[in-house]
């Protein structure tokens, strides 16, 4: 039996098989609200045989996206445009339907990947926050430093965007604690310099997020998982978190009732030095799950088959979240099932194109009803 398609229980959610579709911003929303554009996107993948489906960062409030064009879930016209887009993708197939909830900190107020990506300036740039009163980089905009109203009113949104997904029928919901995002702001000492309870030690800087993350335990249905992606490391050593960090980070999330962390890296600071290579953030998740034994979720150019079944078969990780490999194949997990031999959902108006072999189209279908 293949380990990556074998079935995985997160408190009543079943995800078929170990593959996951990483959250990728498409940078095509209009006022945050889900369009034409995402449905085609995330429904293509309703087909595609994947373990489970997460929605791309998704926003707590209209300054929280990182550019103008970035999800939201901060009003009625959002929450049921999601909620369409989640009744089709659980229509045509078995795979989950998950949702990243967001917000940029300090990295908010940006222009679109394509046309630089840089800070906002003029008119269409809006205010941003932060722990601390740090820009990003040379030319980003000075966040306000969160007070005691700010930090509430944060953590608000991030509980009525769960409550709003909850009614949107999303199944599972990942916190967005890394690539330099506001909770991963809270943690790094490299973003964090305040004096108060919310910073200093890491105790402390962990304090905000998993007080959201809590808050949001109480909120969202106790049968639907609630985990969080965080960093493995800032890649800048003797400055920012190391792995020991995302250990004690991860270990306070189990202890609050998260039922897996989705470990990754970087995204802090401009100044950080990453070697890239395939798998080269596995080694993350790996260090996580076997310290803490909390389900974790690998990330980082895991592209081939024989590559996602070992890191599952060997234990390093449950789960594989893919990226571009599925921007640019969105059937892999059908030629990993052919590659090894393992069991993978066909709507039943494909089968004809999976016929291998003895198996005829209908054959496919009677063994689809079975």
């Amino acid at each position: 039996m293949s380990a990556l398609f074998e079935p995985l229980q997160l408190r009543s959610v079943t995800l078929p098989n170990r593959i996951v579709l990483s959250p990728m911003c498409q940078y095509s929303a209009i006022d945050g609200v889900p369009n034409n554009w995402h449905r085609i996107h995330l429904g293509r993948y309703a087909t595609a045989g994947l373990g489970l489906i997460i929605a791309e960062a998704t926003h707590v409030n209209a300054r929280a996206r990182i550019t103008p064009g970035c999800l939201g879930l901060y009003n009625a016209v959002q929450e049921a445009a999601f909620g369409e887009i989640a009744a089709d993708v659980k229509q045509f197939g078995p795979t989950p339907f998950g949702i990243q909830l967001a917000h940029a900190g300090r990295k908010a107020s940006a222009d679109l990947p394509w046309r630089g990506g840089l800070a906002l300036q003029g008119p269409l740039a809006w205010p941003t926050v932060a722990p601390s009163a740090i820009p990003h980089d040379a030319g980003w905009h000075i966040p306000a430093e969160l007070d005691d109203e700010g930090l509430a009113e944060v953590k608000r949104d991030f509980v009525v965007a769960a409550q709003r997904a909850d009614r949107a029928g999303v199944d599972l919901i990942e916190l967005h604690g890394a690539h330099g995002y506001l909770f991963h702001q809270f943690v790094s000492p490299i973003s964090n310099r305040r004096t108060d309870g919310y910073g200093g030690n890491l105790e402390n800087r962990m304090r905000f997020p998993l007080e959201v993350f809590e808050a949001l335990r109480a909120v969202w249905p106790k049968h639907k998982p609630l985990g969080m992606r965080i960093t493995g490391s800032d890649w800048m050593p003797n400055e920012g978190l190391e792995i020991a960090d995302a250990i004690r980070f991860a270990a306070r999330l189990k202890e609050l009732g998260a039922d897996f962390v989705d470990v990754s890296s970087g995204g802090v600071s401009a100044r950080q030095k990453i070697t890239t290579g395939p798998g080269y953030q596995v080694h993350f998740a790996e260090a996580v799950k076997k310290a803490t034994g909390i389900v974790t979720m690998a990330v980082g150019m895991i592209t081939e088959s024989q590559q996602a079944e070992a890191i599952v078969k060997e234990g390093r990780a449950d789960l594989v979240a893919m990226a571009r490999g599925l921007l640019n194949d969105p059937y892999w997990a059908w030629r990993a099932a052919d590659a090894l031999q393992g069991e993978v959902h066909v709507a039943p108006q494909y089968l004809r194109g999976r016929a291998r072999g003895v198996d005829t189209p209908r054959e496919l279908v009677l063994k689809a009803v079975r």
